[in-house]
């Protein structure tokens, strides 16, 4: 072989080998994501939302689904660090018991988002961000609500029944914190029974049977930390002969568009905005976190509530 000839192989492969870099080096971000479940018109607007964003962006999605199971999140987030994604994210079914596995991602050099839900950790470096809800300031704009309903009836003995959203979850536990924080403020708003209704609407209309049975006409308002309960029990306001939204005062969370149905239609109050659309912030906030630029601690997104007077103008605005 001639030494222009040897030289002209080397150059070609010394310039496939450069073009191959940039190849490699752009390989596509992977994720791993663990969803709480599908138990609400919330829920699916927010996987939707995650999905659509990761395809939008070129982002690999390993997506998998915990049927509202602790156990099935923790077994995804190990399978997640056996596949060496590049970044875990998930929406943690309950606030406790997450120190061990995260601690294990941690060690493995996997940064860790928060979407929706938030965790009770002693070391908050286990993950790298929330992004989601104030779910306190949620309760308590459904507080603030009452009171200013209470006001029109300000001598009435206001009884409340509250569907809570699955035992342990941060939602539950900031949504039913923030509104009794509020109504304290009126000695007349009591709650009478508060039990989980697991934030599924079959839940919902089951728990609100048993308050009609066990309260019948005393109860006044019924506060639903999520829409789809305030929906289920609606039905079971209407099988019990009484009119929900008149009868029974309904304040609930989440704005989907079955509430904005239910306001137009007279059988819902309120509903407190809480918004499921938080793809485009959590594949935004991994890109950055893998490229290594800085990214808030904690992301809160913007909300508003809304009042049935203003449910049939808002409603073809609604997107989930």
């Amino acid at each position: 072989m001639t030494f222009t000839r040897r030289t002209l192989l080397l150059a070609a492969a010394a310039a496939s080998f450069a073009a191959a870099i940039p190849a490699f080096a752009a390989k596509p971000l992977v994720i791993g994501f663990s969803q709480v479940g599908a138990e609400s018109e919330w829920r699916t607007a927010n996987t939707a939302s995650i999905k659509a964003a990761a395809k939008a962006a070129g982002v690999t999605l390993k997506f998998a689904d915990a049927q509202q199971q602790q156990q099935n999140q923790i077994k995804a987030i190990r399978s997640f660090i056996a596949q060496r994604v590049d970044v875990i994210a998930f929406s943690p079914v309950v606030e406790t018991g997450w120190e061990s596995v995260l601690r294990e991602a941690k060690n493995a050099k996997i940064p860790v988002i928060l979407t929706d839900r938030a965790v009770n950790v002693g070391d908050q470096s286990l993950y790298v961000s929330f992004i989601g809800s104030d779910f306190v300031e949620e309760g308590r704009r459904a507080g603030h609500w009452l009171l200013d309903y209470a006001k029109k009836n300000p001598n009435k003995q206001l009884n409340i029944v509250e569907l809570q959203g699955t035992t342990g979850a941060a939602p539950a536990n900031d949504r039913k914190r923030g509104f009794a924080e509020v109504i304290a403020a009126n000695p007349k708003l009591k709650i009478v029974r508060s039990q989980t209704g697991d934030f599924t609407r079959a839940k919902g209309k089951e728990v609100m049977e048993a308050f009609l049975k066990s309260e019948g006409k005393n109860i006044n308002v019924l506060y639903a930390h999520n829409d789809d309960m305030a929906i289920g029990a609606i039905q079971a306001i209407e099988e019990a002969g009484l009119k929900p939204g008149k009868d029974i005062i309904i304040i609930s969370v989440d704005g989907v568009k079955g509430a904005f149905e239910a306001m137009a239609q007279g059988k819902l109050n309120v509903t407190v905005e809480c918004n499921p659309l938080l793809g485009p912030l959590l594949i935004k906030t991994a890109q950055d976190v893998v490229a290594g630029k800085p990214v808030p601690k904690r992301v809160t997104v913007q909300e508003g509530v809304y009042p049935a007077d203003l449910a049939a103008k808002e409603l073809p605005n609604r997107k989930y």
